[in-house]
Formats: structure tokens, sequence, C-alpha cells
């Protein structure tokens, strides 16, 4: 009973903010004053209000929100464990599988990477890029690669 009496004055008191700020020629502002003037009123109206107060003082209901708390943190956590490993079991095994590489290439006959330097060997000299150009697609190159784009 207070608690509809209190959004009932609410409603009254935005509504006479409202009829003042459209005095002074602001409609858009006093009509965005009265909506929001009117919303406490039509809670009480359609019995929201009423059925909020019986909420309130009743453990019950407390216990159902502390089991949906509950049921959103469960949800929440599975997400974030799932984006840091990558997905379900068979979505990284799949990946996995798509992502190894061929040691040799579909018509060869030895593989591409060729011999490891034994011993006392030193290994073949890395080959500069051919053009100035290719280098500064490079550093995107891998970033994108990074991001898995």
């Amino acid at each position: 009973m207070i608690a509809e009496t209190v959004c009932s004055a609410v409603a009254a008191a935005g509504l006479g903010i409202a009829v003042v700020t459209a005095y002074r020629k602001r409609y858009l502002t006093a009509t965005r004053i009265a909506a929001y003037a009117l919303v406490p009123l039509g809670l009480v109206m359609t019995g929201v209000v009423e059925w909020l107060a019986d909420t309130a003082f009743s453990p019950t209901a407390w216990v159902g929100f502390g089991v949906l708390g509950l049921s959103w943190l469960l949800f929440a956590t599975t997400r974030t464990v799932e984006r840091r490993r990558g997905g379900t079991g068979k979505e990284r095994k799949a990946a996995r599988e798509s992502a190894a590489p061929a040691a040799t290439a579909p018509g060869a006959s030895a593989p591409a990477l060729g011999q490891a330097p034994s011993r006392g060997q030193s290994p073949a000299p890395r080959q500069k890029p051919a053009a100035q150009g290719d280098d500064d697609f490079s550093d995107i190159e891998a970033i994108l690669k990074k991001h898995g784009i």
C-alpha cells in the first residue's frame, strides 16, 4: 500500500515537472519527462509493484534468485574455459588435424623440408626477401596469422 502511494506521488511530481518544462517551450524534453513519470503509475496499475513487494519478502523467491545467479555463473565459467581452450574437444581435434602441415608435397617423393644438418655442419643460410615491398607486408601477415585470419 505504501509502495503504491509512493509510485503515485512520483508520477504526479514527474508530470508537474513535465508541465513546467513544456511551459518553457522545451516540448521534446517535457514529453520525455512525462513518459518517465508515467512508468511508476503504470507499474502500480498492472500489479507489478504488489508482486515485487510480495517477492521481496519471500525467502523462496530469494533462494530462486540465488539459483538463477549460480546458473548464470556456471554458464559464464564454462564459456570462459571453452574460449581459453579454443572450443570443445571435437573442435580442437578437427583444428589440429586440419592445421597439421604435410611433410611432403602432394606429388613429391621427398620431404619438402630437406635433411637436418648433422653435427659439425652449419645450417643453411637464410634467404632474404626478394623485394623491400614484401617486407612491409610480412608484419601484417604475421599479425593476421596470429589471430587465425
